[in-house]
């Protein structure tokens, strides 16, 4: 092959997209990955790993402002934030991480095109170069995983300093006094839940009539109830008409969706965060034939468009956002394309919110199994039980799980509290196996620790539970 020729070319270099590139070459396939931004692509950037980042470092202020003082440490003097050095950090972690895939791909015999694709055929991408130069790379298989971006609201013209999206969130110069935050899903809860840390008042304006749509609804009910105990207020029910920047801030426009008199919140900021959408401009999918429904690239079960070349993985493709789901689709479809048997089984992919408590989940909540008629059993066991939790003083939250009543396999798994997000591996793990409630409930857990609370709820759901 020629040095551009390959066989196989990734379109995007975000989580999907650089790990399709890698295991493409640790199967022996040359490979080319294209991306116009820096390597990780939003997740990484502007997404995943700063918020991260900033969610950590808001949850020390929050604990050394006060929640220290119950474990006996005593902070002399008052507790100063330091907004730039805490977005020095967040940089810094973004930074070495972009640098950790450059290397991975070095070490992997990756190559890194720079520039804008455009799929020019069947087995063609022709790339743009911020230099005005344009180069075409030959493929006997092309990946697109570009990704997605925030979706806009019509009537809020984002500016990205006073009108922001998640990307502007993530780098404001200063702590605002109040935030507006339109949309109470996982991205804006987030990060409306770090500004409110570092001392802004944040109001959630919700179109639904609850937050976190999809999430089980008892767990959703009461992670509500513990951000209302950290200052979070919510206007469920209601939407957003209409935002004006002025010189003393932005102007929202609110009304009930069920009719009623409209209302105009004040703020120093205004967050977007109602969801995102496929991030596809200037691809040329229409133009090489390639299928795409509401936006999303149609697939089938091996990843493959209605090119049969072409593939599509991530938040292009139908499912849930996540940077996991995508990268097991990157593993996947670098297999198939190698001629393996490549699968991602959407039954075991997990969900985190990451603010504090944080919330995780697996597989079905309570409501879509009664809804679909399946009978099923319930163990639900409260962290207050669990000794390393009041150790830890993380006594809020609970863990769910639901079992078949007939089986006993394990059908979802929700946990509220602590360290959530790290726990629900286990659960993970036992569903992707095939396990049963009786399995976890049977397996030995290290005592003290949070985990005993899944053990406990498995055992709830196949028995009895031991301490609770």
């Amino acid at each position: 092959m020629s040095e551009s020729e390959f066989d196989v070319v990734v379109i995007g270099a975000g989580p999907g997209g650089y790990v399709a590139a890698i295991k493409a070459a640790q199967l022996g396939l040359k490979t080319a990955c294209v991306e116009k931004a820096a390597l990780g692509g939003c997740c990484l950037n502007v997404g995943c790993i700063p918020s991260k980042a900033l969610l950590h470092s808001s949850h020390l202020f929050a604990e050394a402002t006060h929640g220290l003082d119950k474990f006996g440490v005593k902070l002399g003097g008052k507790v100063a934030l330091d907004l730039p050095a805490m977005m020095a950090h967040k940089d810094q972690v973004v930074g070495a991480s972009v640098k950790g895939i450059e290397f991975l791909f070095r070490k992997n015999k990756v190559a890194h095109v720079k520039g804008a694709a455009t799929i020019a055929g069947p087995n063609a991408v022709k790339v743009a170069g911020a230099d005005g130069k344009a180069v075409e790379l030959k493929a006997k298989a092309i990946v697109v995983a570009t990704g997605s971006e925030s979706t806009p609201l019509p009537g809020v013209e984002i500016d990205e300093k006073r009108i922001v999206t998640s990307t502007g969130a993530l780098a404001l110069a200063e702590v605002p006094k109040k935030m507006v935050l339109i949309g109470a899903g996982v991205i804006g809860l987030e990060l409306g839940s770090v500004w409110r840390r570092l001392g802004a008042e944040v109001e959630v304006v919700e179109f639904l009539d609850r937050i976190c749509p999809g999430m089980d609804a008892e767990v959703a009910k009461n992670f509500q109830r513990l951000l209302e105990k950290q200052g979070l207020k919510f206007r469920l029910g209601a939407k957003v008409t209409g935002a004006k920047s002025g010189k003393s801030g932005v102007a929202v426009m609110v009304e009930p969706v069920k009719g009623g008199a409209a209302e105009t919140l004040q703020a120093d900021v205004v967050l977007v965060a109602i969801g995102r959408r496929p991030y596809t401009e200037g691809l040329g999918l229409e133009a090489a034939g390639v299928k795409t429904e509401k936006g999303r690239v149609v697939i089938d079960e091996h990843f493959r468009s209605s090119v049969p070349s072409i593939f599509a993985i991530g938040d292009v493709v139908r499912g849930a956002m996540l940077a996991h789901k995508a990268e097991d689709e990157g593993v996947a479809v670098a297999e198939i394309i190698a001629g393996q048997k490549g699968h991602v089984n959407y039954d075991a992919i997990p969900g985190v919110v990451y603010t504090a408590p944080e919330v995780a989940w697996v597989g079905k909540t309570e409501d879509e199994l009664k809804a679909a008629g399946v009978p099923c059993r319930v163990g639900k066991v409260a962290f207050m039980g669990n000794g390393r939790a009041r150790a830890a003083g993380a006594t809020d939250g609970f863990c769910k799980v639901i079992a078949d009543a007939k089986t006993d396999r394990i059908l979802g798994v929700h946990i509220l509290g602590a360290e959530a997000g790290t726990m629900i591996a286990e659960a993970v793990v036992a569903m992707e196996f095939g396990g049963s409630a009786e399995d976890l409930g049977r397996v030995c857990h290290a005592h003290p620790s949070l985990n005993e609370t899944v053990k406990e709820a498995a055992l709830a759901a196949w028995s009895q539970a031991i301490h609770a």
